[in-house]
This record gives C-alpha cells, sequence and structure tokens, in this order.
C-alpha cells in the first residue's frame, strides 16, 4: 500500500467523539509490572534479638553458676530483663511487654522456642528440620507449626543447653547425641556436617503423669482380656519382649507391663537414656555413657547388663535390645532371672524372632543358628506387639507365646490378634479390637501351679460372677 492509499483509509475511519472542556480526559493506563511486595519485618523479633543479646551480656558467667537455684536464677533473669527491656525505650503495649518477656525467658532459662511445644500436653512429639521448619505430632498426625528459631545459631544454642544438662556433648567430633529432658523425655540430636540441611532435633515427650493399664484400656491400646492376661503373665514371672517399630508406643507399654511387678521384687533397669518410669520402690536404675572426647569411658549397654548380672536382681528390665547385649539378656533370662522385661524392633512376633537372632549375632559369638534359636525359644516366653496403625492410633496386634522349637524353627502361637475385619469408620478410625484366638496358651498351666486365676473371659468364654476384671 502506497502513501495516498493509507490517507485514503485513513480518511474512512469513523472520527473520534468531541470531549466537552467539562469532561476530564483518562488517559488508558498501560500495562506495568507491578512492584515486588516488600518483605514483612518483624520489629518485635529484631528489639527481642537486641535485648537477648544484652541479657545474656549481662548475665555473664551467673547462667552457670551451680550456687544458684533455678527460682533464684529466673527470679534474677526476670530483673535483669525489665531493666534491658526499659533501657531500649520502645513504647510496647501491655501485651506486647508480656510476649517479648516469655520469649526471652524461654531462651534463658528453658529451650527457647520449644518450650511452648513442651508445655502443650497435646504435642506428643517435636521434630525440628533446621531453625525454619519445626514440626509436632498430635494425635498421631504430623503438622507443621508456625513456631521457628531466629538462627542456626539460636537452635545449636538450645541443643546445647539440652544435652550439657545430662553430661552429654554435641560438636563436630561427635555431631550425634541421644540425651534426656528432666521429664525423661527422649531427645536425640545430630548437627552438620552429619545433618544437610541444618541441625536436627527430635523429642519425644512423656507424660508428666505415666499412663495407666486403664488409660491404655481407654486409649483402645489394649483390651481388659489382654491386660488381664499380660499381668498374669508379668506376675508369674515369664519373660516378655515388647515387639514393634519406631514410634509405636514400645517404651510406654514396657512402663505399664513393669508396673505389675510386685513391689517386694528388686529390679535393675537397663537405658541408653533413663525413660522407664517404674513405680515400684526397690528399683536400680543404670544407664549407659558414651566415650568422652578422647574415644575412651564408654560403657554400653551390654556392660551393664553384664553387672547387673552381679547386683542380685529378681527381675532385669533393658529399655531396648539393639545390639550384642541381646545374648547376654537371653543368657539372664536363661539363668534365673525369670520374668525379665525388654523391647525390640520388629513389625511382627515373627520378625521379633528373626530380629533377636540378627541381634545375638551382633555379639561377635561364632554360634550356629540353631543353638541361638534353641536359647530364644528357651528364654521368651510372650512376645507383644504393638503397631501405629494408619489413623494414628497405637493398637497391641498380637500377644503371641513362644512354644519351642520343631526341627529348626522356633513356634510361635498367637493368643490376641487384633481384628482388622470390622473396617474403618467415616473418619478412618480403625474399628475394631483385639480378640482371643481361642487358642490357650501352655504357660497357663504355669498360672496354675502358682495359684493365679484367670477369667473365663479371657479366652472368650463367659465371665462367672467375682472373677477378677479391669
Amino acid at each position: 500500500m502506497n502513501l495516498a492509499d493509507r490517507l485514503q483509509a485513513a480518511r474512512a475511519l469513523p472520527a473520534a467523539p468531541a470531549v466537552s472542556a467539562g469532561t476530564p480526559v483518562v488517559p488508558v493506563p498501560r500495562p506495568v509490572s507491578a512492584p515486588a511486595p516488600a518483605p514483612p519485618t518483624d520489629a518485635l523479633a529484631k528489639l527481642k534479638d537486641r535485648v537477648g543479646k544484652a541479657l545474656f551480656e549481662r548475665m555473664g558467667s551467673r547462667m552457670n553458676d551451680p550456687n544458684l537455684s533455678a527460682d533464684a536464677l529466673r527470679s534474677i533473669v526476670l530483673g535483669e530483663l525489665d531493666e534491658v527491656v526499659e533501657e531500649e525505650n520502645v513504647p510496647l503495649s501491655t501485651e506486647e511487654r508480656q510476649r517479648l518477656t516469655a520469649e526471652l525467658a524461654d531462651d534463658v532459662l528453658g529451650y527457647g522456642p520449644l518450650q511452648r511445644l513442651l508445655d502443650d500436653d497435646e504435642v506428643t512429639e517435636i521434630m525440628v528440620n533446621g531453625p525454619d521448619s519445626i514440626y509436632v505430632e498430635r494425635g498421631g498426625k504430623l503438622e507443621r507449626t508456625a513456631t521457628r528459631f531466629t538462627s542456626e545459631e539460636h537452635l545449636r544454642r538450645v541443643i546445647d543447653r539440652i544435652v550439657s544438662r545430662v553430661g552429654r556433648r554435641i560438636d563436630e567430633s561427635s555431631p550425634l547425641v541421644d540425651a534426656r529432658l528432666a521429664d525423661g523425655s527422649r531427645v536425640n540430636a545430630i548437627i552438620p556436617p552429619l545433618a544437610f540441611s541444618g541441625s536436627t532435633l527430635t523429642i519425644r515427650k512423656f507424660s508428666k503423669d505415666p499412663f495407666t493399664v486403664d488409660d491404655l484400656i481407654a486409649f483402645g491400646t489394649l483390651s481388659s482380656e489382654m491386660a488381664e492376661l499380660l499381668h498374669a503373665c508379668v506376675e508369674a514371672r515369664l519373660n516378655v519382649i515388647v515387639s514393634g517399630g519406631t514410634g509405636t508406643g514400645k517404651t510406654t507399654l514396657l512402663n505399664v507391663l513393669s508396673s505389675f511387678i510386685p513391689n517386694g521384687e528388686r529390679i535393675v533397669t537397663i537405658e541408653d537414656a533413663v525413660e522407664l518410669q517404674l513405680q515400684q520402690e526397690h528399683v536400680v536404675r543404670l544407664e549407659s555413657r558414651p566415650a568422652n572426647i578422647e574415644g575412651k569411658g564408654e560403657i554400653s549397654i551390654r556392660d551393664l547388663v553384664r553387672n547387673s548380672l552381679r547386683m542380685r536382681p529378681d527381675r532385669i528390665v533393658v529399655g531396648e535390645c539393639r545390639g550384642g547385649e541381646s545374648l547376654d539378656m537371653l543368657q539372664a533370662m536363661n539363668t534365673g532371672h525369670d520374668g525379665s522385661l525388654s523391647t525390640v524392633h520388629a513389625n511382627t512376633p515373627r520378625d521379633a524372632i528373626a530380629r533377636l537372632e540378627t541381634l545375638v549375632l551382633m555379639a561377635g559369638m561364632d554360634l550356629p543358628l540353631r543353638a541361638i534359636r534353641e536359647q530364644i525359644a528357651s528364654a521368651v516366653d510372650v512376645v507383644v506387639q504393638i503397631t501405629r496403625l494408619r489413623d494414628g492410633t497405637r493398637r497391641v496386634t498380637h500377644v503371641t507365646e513362644v512354644q519351642g522349637m520343631e526341627g529348626e524353627t522356633v513356634t510361635l502361637q498367637d493368643a490376641f490378634l487384633f481384628d482388622y475385619s470390622a473396617g474403618v469408620d467415616a473418619h478412618g478410625t480403625f474399628l475394631g479390637k483385639p480378640v482371643p484366638t481361642g487358642v490357650r496358651p501352655r504357660f497357663t498351666d504355669k498360672f496354675d501351679d502358682l495359684g493365679i486365676k484367670l477369667s473365663p473371659r479371657v479366652f472368650g468364654a463367659v465371665d462367672p460372677v467375682g472373677a477378677r476384671g479391669w
């Protein structure tokens, strides 16, 4: 198209509407990219950081003064904290001042941002995956929280405070540690370079009031018939292994089983980190010790099991068998220390037997497999399997008798099994419960010899008047 043709086409276009003098002309906006929002700033967080540093400087060596009681230290910290906040001369509302004081007191005297989670009775486990990622378990389900640490250094400071209070250490030369809180809650920490995403801390909380057998029955973990049978097993001094996966509640169940031990017996407990909360009077609690910075001085679970045999125990309770100590534990069960209890990681009773075989081999003894199985079949009387189901609940799914050997195989017989056939409700919760298989275990003959009476309803019969119940 030449210039003349373009002019002719322009004349043919409709004229633009006239605009009166009083009408404002609105320019057509051009599309532009919106500016990025400014990152949110928390003035209170910055103030907290400044006040916290000033508070640590003012406290100095008094923070670690062994002559100061917890109450005296708290009084000094709160007094110094008020002065530091006044010196900042920042206008704060009453709510903001209370929040600042509470958070700084938690940092100095407690476990920083984790303190509120530790004080929350609904939280059963805390998982810190670096300073910005904290998860908790509530009702058997995991959820992410808004809680966070200000920095990696802040998180490391809290980890150091936890482990130092129980005489443990964590640094580049020893970058992982097992420890416990004052209430017995289990702590595991691992730091860089092993933890690539930042220092990682896992706390499995223990209830302030230990769960009782009635609590487990109310939760649906046990049935009353199963509880009666397990009470009789402990009273009759049968050797019991609690089997289950990670986080299924093995230690809680072991606590409940240990509560059935009569008061007149001497109990020796052996653990990596003291967690069991036995209520009897005559209890000796032993705890393993890691190597020092020179790699010396380690006292293992196996050393403690061997030593416990010289302490005249009536019962030995090992928090968890996870290595060569399993051989010493089985030998103790076979040489007069009946009624001993322990836990093992396994998914079924059959797997628990296989796991014990593997752990015995870790003792470094060149034993034939048949000899190991004979030891297990002779030592272990009952395997109690606890499982965390997909609805988040913990249930005892098997109570299994170890009957002996048939050829090369350890024979097992289930006394109780969880009824999965009942299905689930609209919320996904399992409706089933543990039910008796109808097979009466052979060890009930020992109950008769000792005069221990079981209700007929335990194995599915009608409960007569006056029978023991829960």
